[in-house]
């Protein structure tokens, strides 16, 4: 019994000893927390007795005392006037019709000959070239009453035509004038004029 009545104290006196301590330790945290905040107020108070008004270094001290920098705030910039929204059309609710698309390009026309000073129109064509005249000139009687000139031709097939300046011949020619060598003949109404030489047979 002695001996359980021992440990009973020693196991007591373990717990008292850890108690101890457990309660030092809460005690002095909670000592140390008040001290630093007490020092910083202080040093906050002091901090602006020791600063120049306007100093942007000690603002920055004073704000971020763990390192920590704040932004500059450029007060002035609020009071200033913000520039004025230019005017605009556009109508979110308004829908403006789908452009037509560009027209094709269209292909270089052909230059067009340039015609200056275009002549007078050609005349009508005339009636077509008569035939020429199917005889032949055989040879000359002289009248010796007359003194004229008479002309022999021939077509050769019918027997030999005669005839003097003036004379019709086979009812469509005349003989215009009966020469030494030659006989000139046309048509009766004057187209076709014509030299037949002299050929002899």
């Amino acid at each position: 019994m002695a001996a359980t009545e021992r440990k009973r104290q020693v196991v007591l006196i373990v717990l008292a000893a850890v108690l101890a301590a457990v309660l030092y330790r809460l005690v002095s945290d909670t000592s140390t927390a008040p001290t630093a905040a007490s020092n910083q107020g202080r040093g906050a108070t002091a901090a602006p007795a020791a600063r120049q008004p306007g100093s942007a270094a000690a603002a920055k001290g004073a704000a971020a005392p763990n390192g920590i920098t704040a932004p500059d705030v450029h007060l002035e910039a609020l009071n200033s006037e913000w520039p004025k929204l230019g005017e605009t059309d556009r109508n979110l609710f308004r829908f403006k019709p789908k452009a037509p698309p560009p027209p094709p390009p269209t292909a270089p026309r052909p230059a067009q000959p340039v015609v200056s000073n275009p002549g007078p129109p050609p005349p009508p064509p005339g009636p077509p070239p008569l035939p020429p005249i199917g005889l032949k000139f055989i040879g000359i009687i002289e009248s010796p009453t007359t003194s004229r000139k008479i002309a022999v031709l021939s077509d050769g097939r019918n027997p030999p035509f005669q005839g003097v300046e003036g004379d019709i011949i086979e009812g469509r020619y005349r003989i215009l004038k009966i020469g030494v060598e030659s006989v000139e003949m046309a048509y009766t109404d004057g187209r076709g004029r014509q030299t037949i030489r002299l050929t002899g047979s």
